[in-house]
């Protein structure tokens, strides 16, 4: 073993004389580099901890950048095997546990104590940074392609959610541009019966209820509010239509307590103006108080 590290600032496949890539705990890709595993991870929205040896003083296994990522059930690269690596798996899996979000250094020294998983006596001392990654966005559910509703999918653009446009008008989600737009995700869904893409949408999802039909803009919020698992629930219009919909609502059987979780009118106060564009950026404005984003992106 030497300070050199060997092939470790590529985040290869084995430290000398120690366990290779994902011999952790045997879930490792086999012939997948940390940076192929980490593409992968992030496209499909899966939570993984990305291990870096930020530092090294003597002789080490791995050398200073050596990489190692680490999932709920794969572990790809290597920082150095043994007890070092097999620690730094623990950790890294407690924090996905946890959900943290804040990064983490851990300091080791490789001397003949016994360590939680065994010895490593190269003489040297590592420091890991432990840096959690939750990749999966945030899906904003819109419900209503009219002027404020293409208004706000575009302002949303300049964040990284997963912005659904719902209407029952294809012609109205005609001219949306979808895809990749700006740090964005967007997605047209034309639904003859927009309640139904209420039903079916992913847990912790936020809605936006502002459809040219106050039938429909009552059936979702019906929808929405028979769920317990979704975030925001947004309505756009006045008192006087929120006091009409909470009858409803309430003959349908809904309670205060049902009621109270509808945030109606919506947009942050003292934003003048009742334009589509001064409406959508109050409303992102207000998205952004319960969205979960990393800071760098925001």
């Amino acid at each position: 073993m030497s300070g050199a590290g060997g092939a470790g600032g590529a985040g290869g496949t084995g430290g000398a004389g120690d366990a290779g890539a994902g011999s952790a705990d045997g879930a490792g890709g086999a012939g997948q580099t940390w940076w192929e595993a980490l593409g992968a991870l992030s496209a499909a929205g899966t939570p993984f901890v990305l291990v870096t040896v930020a530092k090294v003083r003597g002789h080490t296994p791995r050398g200073a950048g050596s990489k190692m990522l680490v999932s709920a059930d794969r572990v790809v690269g290597s920082v150095g095997g043994g007890s070092l690596e097999r620690s730094a798996v623990l950790q890294a899996r407690g924090m996905l546990d946890d959900d943290a979000s804040s990064p983490r250094l851990e300091r080791t020294r490789l001397d003949r104590r016994p360590g939680e998983h065994g010895v490593q006596c190269c003489g040297g001392e590592v420091t890991l940074l432990l840096e959690p990654v939750h990749p999966a966005r945030p899906v904003v559910a819109v419900f209503g392609a009219g002027h404020v509703g293409r208004a706000l999918a575009q302002v949303l653009q300049v964040l990284p959610v997963d912005v659904r446009l719902v209407d029952s008008r294809p012609d109205e989600l005609a001219a949306v541009a979808t895809g990749r737009v700006g740090a964005a995700e967007v997605a047209v869904v034309p639904a003859p019966v927009p309640d139904v893409v209420a039903r079916d949408l992913p847990a912790g999802a936020h809605v936006l209820v502002m459809t040219h039909d106050h039938a429909e803009d009552l059936a979702v919020l019906d929808v929405c509010l028979r769920r317990d698992d979704l975030g925001f629930l947004g309505l756009i219009g006045s008192a006087a239509k929120w006091r009409t919909f909470r009858g409803q609502l309430a003959d349908l059987g809904h309670d205060e307590e049902a009621l109270s979780r509808v945030t109606t009118p919506i947009g942050v106060e003292g934003v003048p103006g009742k334009s589509p564009a001064a409406i959508a950026v109050a409303t992102a404005a207000q998205l952004l108080t319960v969205l979960d984003l990393p800071e760098s992106s925001t």
